[in-house]
């Protein structure tokens, strides 16, 4: 007999409450009802449709320990009974596997100390297991090296909002979009990676026609849009303190919200109305972007005069200055007082389903739970790499993060990696980090286990298992190993695990019980919840020290793109020096390993391809490689389009045998580390039979 069980969905950060039809233990339909708050009664297509990883015969159903691992640690291994699994690994039971892994990590901890080992993951899962994973890092093991993939997406927001107002995270529900007069959307693909928010600026294109977006190339919302604002790249920090430039100089900033609500603002406008590069007339000298010279100050001024958002994408954060660019954009806010109230303020669209909740529960080496300064401060993912190859990390904990296919440098992500004594993977596939392990653990999905997930405006939602399983959940495999290594972790379900993050992250959840969820599951809880939940920030306060907002000024350096055009060494024929920027497409998800599953998804997208300009056709061949001093990528098909500028490229990295991202280096946010995924400097082969010769 068939059931209906609500939930929410698996994938991206917007977090959209999802029915599920099981009949017999296996989910048949997945939709969204109409009173659904998050969703609206709809859902993407990954929503819909990409449910068939929860019963894949790719999935790991027992644990499994590399055979080459075996026979280095024979001393920990000679009393297991293996079973034949394939050429690489053996399978064995869960009792064994925790037993072997809690051996080595003592082994390890012994001969190094505790900083020899780390962990990283955390966002793919439920806060529960996000909580416990850092503890078990911090307590158990006694390693301040703790981080989750926020490190490659948001954390420049976190960096650039706390900095100014206090708080790293969303200010507004999505339907506050309704409410407002204007709205910036800059470096976002929406209607790509989060559909569901991009159907409420949709709804408002059609009746306000109020949207400015500003992007690197043009996407399928900024056809839409009032303003299609087409920048350079690197760009998006000039392009903001223009904004702010603009309003100074025209006196549109609101006095009263700046005199009683901010602070250092005397300093910040001096600077930048002196500041060379804040004048949008600086563009007249941008030969291709002389537009933005009169397209800036027309956005800025409708921005200031008009009850105004801003939402922003990885196409901010991922940059050098990506923290000081999320600085910039707090700055419009302050200076217009379009933050503290419905209809304005500040939506930075987090990616996983729980990066929001995996960095409130304390997944980051400079955070604990509650964003409370740690008792030591551990090591960024990129830092942790350099460590494990010059031998002082010895182990990697890995739940759920798949750092040789998602993260930059991955050569030399694989030669950290293999420099290790221990790699420990919990996943539900083999991917690309799962297929270099020495032990994997196959976990519980979010369809099949209960927990809370925060999405990317601050929602709390308790996900309901729509299947049962035998599989260990996350938490249950750290607990084991956590207890075997002399912890006292004794948990016996999530709701345990929960009631402590209530206690240990009061300031935000100490309102939030099971059953307040439960009965508030279809418009969420927003936090901070107390007796109350909070859908609105900053309404009388910023989150600061003094409670007012600061204004924390940087300039924007030359550089790059930008530099090239102005010394007229940009537009030629050549292969070499092409830009290139990475993004998603709608029918997949980050590293595709669930939505790679499901026959219809793939089948739309079986392969990462590159985008480029139209007039390109008589220099790019239809197959090319794409090189840097870091690597190659392999050969990708060319689309040729007018959505991109001259001398400029998109690509896509869902899929790693792509090798995209070998391409990136260690070129990262300089506050924070977060990769230079946004702009690239790129050579092309072109491979292509009729192109021999040509490189």
């Amino acid at each position: 007999m068939s059931k209906e069980i609500e939930s929410v969905c698996t994938y991206c950060g917007v977090g959209c409450d999802i029915t599920a039809i099981v009949d017999n233990n296996k989910i048949k339909k997945i939709y969204a009802k109409k009173d659904g708050v998050v969703s609206q009664g709809k859902l993407c297509i990954k929503g819909r449709f990409g449910f068939d990883f929860v019963d894949s015969q790719n999935r790991i159903k027992s644990p499994l320990i590399r055979k080459s691992f075996v026979v280095k640690n024979s001393d920990i291994c000679s009393d297991i009974e293996f079973k034949e699994y394939d050429n690489i690994f053996y399978s064995c039971s869960f009792d064994d596997a925790t037993t072997i892994v809690a051996k080595k990590l003592n082994q390890i901890k012994q001969k190094y100390g505790a900083k020899a080992i780390c962990a990283i993951g955390g966002a793919r899962t439920s806060c529960e297991n996000a909580y416990i994973f850092q503890k078990f890092c911090r307590d158990s093991i006694g390693s301040p090296h703790v981080d989750n993939c926020a490190r490659v997406c948001h954390s420049p927001s976190l960096k650039g909002m706390r900095a100014t107002i206090g708080e790293g995270a969303a200010t507004n529900p999505y339907d506050d979009i309704y409410e407002s007069e204007f709205i910036i959307v800059i470096g976002s693909n929406t209607m790509e990676a989060h559909p569901i928010v991009a159907n409420r600026l949709l709804d408002v294109c059609s009746t306000k026609d109020n949207i400015a977006v500003i992007d690197v190339r043009e996407t399928k919302l900024a056809k839409r849009a009032k303003y299609n604002c087409l920048i350079p790249f690197e760009a998006n920090l000039l392009i903001l303190n223009m904004m702010a430039f603009v309003i100074l100089k025209e006196e549109l900033y609101n006095k009263e919200f700046v005199k009683n609500r901010t602070d250092n603002f005397a300093e910040f406008k001096d600077k930048i109305l002196n500041d060379p590069y804040a004048n949008p007339e600086f563009f007249k000298r941008v030969k291709g972007y002389e537009h933005l010279s009169t397209q800036i100050p027309n956005i800025a001024r409708e921005y200031a005069l008009k009850k105004s958002m801003i939402f922003w994408g990885l196409g901010v954060t991922e940059h050098l200055d990506g923290s000081k660019a999320v600085m910039a954009i707090t700055h419009l806010a302050l200076l217009t007082g379009n933050i503290g109230k419905s209809g304005a303020g500040l939506m930075p669209l987090r990616g996983q389903n729980n990066v929001q909740g995996a960095c409130d529960m304390g997944c980051l080496p400079y955070y604990a739970p509650d964003y409370q300064k740690p008792k030591e401060i551990g090591l960024m993912t990129p830092q942790l790499i350099d460590e494990m190859i010059e031998g002082n990390i010895k182990a990697l904990f890995n739940m759920g993060e798949d750092i040789t296919h998602i993260h930059p440098n991955v050569n030399k992500s694989i030669k950290a990696i293999d420099n290790l004594e221990l790699l420990v993977v919990q996943e539900l596939f083999i991917n690309d980090i799962a297929s270099r392990a020495d032990i994997i653990f196959g976990v519980k999905s979010a369809y099949e286990k209960e927990g809370v997930y925060v999405n990317a405006m601050r929602r709390l939602h308790l996900s309901q298992a729509l299947v049962e399983s035998d599989l260990p959940d996350d938490w249950e495999v750290i607990q084991a190993i956590d207890n075997k290594i002399g912890g006292n972790f004794n948990y016996t379900k999530s709701e345990d695990i929960w009631n402590e993050v209530r206690e240990v992250a009061h300031r935000r959840f100490s309102g939030a019980a099971y059953y307040r969820l439960k009965r508030h599951s279809k418009r969420g809880m927003q936090w901070p919840i107390y007796h109350e939940d909070t859908p609105i920030l900053h309404i009388l306060d910023f989150r600061t020290d003094n409670g007012l907002g600061k204004f924390v000024y940087n300039q924007w350096k030359k550089r790059g793109m930008i530099e090239e055009i102005l010394k007229d060494k940009f537009y030629n024929n050549s292969l070499k020096g092409w830009y290139l920027t990475t993004g998603r497409t709608l029918v997949h998800y980050n590293n595709s390993a669930q939505t790679r599953q499901t026959d219809r998804l793939n089948k739309k997208y079986s392969k990462d391809i590159i985008l480029a300009p139209v007039e390109a056709k008589n220099i790019l061949a239809n197959r090319v490689i794409l090189k840097t001093q870091y690597g190659e990528s392999e050969v990708l098909e060319v689309v040729f389009t007018e959505e991109i500028k001259p001398k400029t490229l998109f690509a896509t990295f869902h899929h790693a045998k792509s090798k995209i991202n070998t391409l990136f280096g260690d070129e990262c946010d300089e506050d924070i580390m977060t990769a230079r995924f946004k702009s690239l400097r790129v050579d092309i082969i072109n491979v292509n039979e009729e192109f021999e010769g040509c490189s």
